[in-house]
């Protein structure tokens, strides 16, 4: 139960972001329906673990299964679209309802990102903020575009009630979302009373994975992962110190407690990448109907690729065991006895989209100057490590599953070497044969962070 003081909303920004999206939602042609079932896993059924107390509790985390559904009858003209994909899930999950509501909103921003990412040379969107010199908490020069879409995002998860903690590559810490915990009042405002509360969610998210690319037309993405509360925020009141630690409470949790993750990819055409835990589906943006429509149902890696994915400019300073796998693969004396051939765009959500429709390994790995990587374990590395291993594939750092790591702080980095499943297993061969003591303490330390 909690009072909530009322807060002013940003007409004039809603105004942008509608107009933005305005040319987006045309109506949709008259359509036929075909009679072919559609069944979206071999298994109606699928077994996640989810965390319910606080992330140093590891034997907390249980199980639950999330049903898939099933489409009886799909639209000849405009398939299967996420929003009924999503409706479909609720049906089949009630427990799931709210979280309907919350990729509804995650969807909405996309589509208004793509818009803005597509005319962002036309309209000026490009180059750094503020003309240069915003910095943000990575110590990393803030793009025109980072600032905007944070709020994109931001605005459309505050505004679905279901979210009551937000963090962000571009946010110093948890943002706790006291909207959430709102109730309408009288002509259409909010008032302070004692309501009982439904499910939230906290929902982590790299806005513009890639940004620095963006001038140069190259494709970036949207990265997001889907916690429920691990403690309630119901009693805590906006302006209580107590505020801050429930949200970081809240947000460290390893990504086996994920319930949702996902990308959308900006690029040549724009595709919505997520998983709820059973399965991975990718959905590409119909600009004529205004909605996401399936078009990748059940994507599996194959267990072996024949591709790798790694800045290569990097490659005397990374572990000496990569180094040893890479060698093998590039000159066809690995397992698979095949040469590698080797695709690298710099853009995580691209390289990853790339890796789990063809297979292969990426990887952002450590190195002399990045010992823990560059990745973000909360909002990069665990999100995308949840689709991997959805899709049939694995995440490690190195040796170390990554969605077992609890993170000791909202941006903390890791290295992400992740792929298909033969693939990464015959790359951890080499780390397991390691003996350098660096190595072996780098890994302990992270294992024995998550175990306190």
């Amino acid at each position: 139960r909690l009072p909530i003081s009322a807060t002013p909303v940003m007409r004039a920004f809603l105004l942008v972001v509608a107009a933005s999206c305005a040319s987006a939602f045309l109506a949709p042609s008259p359509v036929a329906l075909s009679r072919r079932p559609l069944r979206l896993s071999q298994s109606r059924g699928a077994t996640v673990r989810v965390a319910r107390a606080s992330p140093v509790m590891m034997a907390n985390i249980k199980e639950r299964t999330v049903r898939a559904p099933v489409f009886d009858e799909v639209c000849e003209q405009t398939g299967i679209t996420l929003t009924r994909y999503m409706m479909e899930v609720s049906r089949a999950n009630p427990e799931l309802r709210d979280l309907e509501s919350l990729i509804s909103g995650i969807q909405q921003a996309c589509k208004t990102i793509a818009n803005l990412v597509d005319r962002a040379t036309i309209t000026g969107m490009v180059g750094y903020a503020n003309g240069g010199g915003s910095i943000n908490v990575q110590g990393e020069e803030q793009k025109k575009l980072d600032v905007v879409t944070n709020d994109v995002l931001k605005r459309a998860l505050r505004f679905t009630g279901k979210v009551g903690v937000i963090a962000s590559e571009e946010e110093d810490v948890p943002v706790f979302n006291k909207d959430a915990y709102k109730v309408p009042g009288g002509e259409g405002k909010y008032q302070d009373v004692t309501v009982d509360i439904g499910s939230k969610y906290v929902t982590v998210f790299d806005p513009l994975d890639g940004s620095s690319n963006v001038d140069a037309n190259i494709p970036t993405g949207t990265i997001f992962g889907v916690y429920e509360e691990a403690e309630s925020m119901e009693n805590c009141m906006v302006n209580d110190d107590s505020v801050e630690g429930s949200c970081l409470l809240n947000t460290l949790q390893p990504g086996d407690a994920l319930v949702a993750s996902g990308y959308c990819l900006y690029s040549s055409s724009c595709m919505f990448v997520f998983t709820i835990g059973a399965g991975v589906n990718g959905f590409t943006y119909d600009r004529s109907i205004g909605e996401f429509v399936l078009t990748h149902p059940n994507i599996m890696l194959p267990k072996r690729g024949k591709i790798y994915s790694m800045n290569e400019a990097n490659r005397w300073d990374w572990d000496k065991p990569l180094q040893d796998y890479v060698t093998a693969i590039q000159t066809g004396q690995g397992q698979s006895g095949s040469k590698y051939s080797s695709r690298y765009i710099g853009s995580m959500v691209g390289d990853v989209h790339r890796t789990l429709l063809y297979g292969g390994i990426f990887g952002y790995p450590a190195d002399k100057k990045n010992k823990d990587g560059k990745l973000r374990l909360l909002y990069e590395a665990a999100p995308m490590s949840f689709l991997m291993e959805q899709a049939g594939g694995l995440s490690l750092t190195g040796k170390t599953r990554i969605m077992d790591l609890v993170p000791q702080k909202v941006h903390q980095r890791v290295p992400f070497l992740a792929g298909s499943y033969d693939d990464v297993m015959e790359m951890r061969s080499y780390y397991d044969a390691c003996e350098d003591p660096e190595i072996i303490k780098r890994c302990l330390a992270r294992l024995e962070g998550s175990a306190k």
